[in-house]
């Protein structure tokens, strides 16, 4: 699939006569239904995040296999800190970083390297389909909420500074964490810890 005619054409002639059963479409990664078992491809730089984001949000596909930009497949895979996106996928998805292809390896030639990213659908979620909206809003919320750390943005969504270390301790995450620094499966724990304290704005906006 490709949206640039001039590049199906070429693949309609590479490999329609050598592989039966190969469909070549000249389509919209944002728009074309995803719904094959393995997604692949080779993800427009600049279109990375909402390809990534609709493909995480449609579909019942189970593995994903995606050439990005090197820092957006590090960024994805957790090295060096989570991010938002990640963190909001945690529950149902998995994803693994395998190796790094130079830019010399791609034509024409881009400005920086790209990174082969693997998604993975979780056989048995983390957290109930039914509450994605809901958690992915807390995550949100910690993300991007006041606070200095982990600790103070959670203690304003929490009333106070002993139920968010309490909250923070029964997940099993250090006081002095950074949102980043949370292990993508701590997520939900500390999701559902907030959430049994009976919460009523967890998974809302916070509110300064």
């Amino acid at each position: 699939m490709d949206i640039d005619p001039r590049s199906v054409a070429r693949l309609r002639r590479r490999l329609a006569p050598a592989t039966p059963g190969v469909v070549v479409l000249q389509a919209d990664a944002l728009s074309v239904p995803l719904d094959r078992r393995i997604i692949a491809g080779n993800i427009p730089y600049h279109l990375t995040t909402p390809i990534l984001r609709r493909l995480l949000a449609s579909g019942q596909w189970q593995d994903a296999v995606l050439l990005t930009q090197w820092e957006v497949a590090r960024k994805r895979a957790g090295v060096g800190g989570g991010t938002m996106l990640t963190a909001q996928s945690a529950p149902w998805f998995e994803f693994a970083l395998h190796c790094r292809v130079p830019a010399s390896g791609f034509r024409p030639q881009p400005g920086v390297d790209g990174g082969v990213l693997t998604v993975q659908r979780r056989p048995v979620p983390l957290v109930e389909p039914g509450d994605r909206t809901c958690y992915s809003r807390f995550v949100k919320d910690v993300f991007t909420g006041p606070g200095s750390g982990l600790e103070a943005v959670l203690a304003g969504v929490l009333g106070g500074p002993r139920t968010a270390r309490s909250a923070l301790a029964a997940a099993g995450i250090p006081r002095g964490c950074l949102p980043r620094d949370v292990p993508p499966t701590l997520w939900p724990i500390l999701w559902r810890e907030v959430c049994s304290r009976g919460v009523p704005r967890a998974g809302r906006r916070v509110r300064g």
